[in-house]
């Protein structure tokens, strides 16, 4: 359960890399950002929701 919260971590900073990118008007870096975003978000969020939030042992 650690890599999905490094996933998670990852699509944080897809989050910030989205944004800095449409600032500064790079669309190809927006492009990957988005990318990047889904598919880490997604696989972290529909981990969590399958597996559960991982707990502290």
């Amino acid at each position: 359960m650690g890599l999905v919260i490094i996933f998670l971590l990852v699509a944080l900073l897809a989050i910030f890399g989205l944004v800095r990118s449409i600032k500064d008007k790079n669309l190809l870096g927006a492009f990957f950002a988005f990318g990047s975003l889904a598919v880490f978000g997604w696989f972290a969020i529909m981990t969590i929701i399958y597996n559960g939030f991982p707990v502290a042992h």
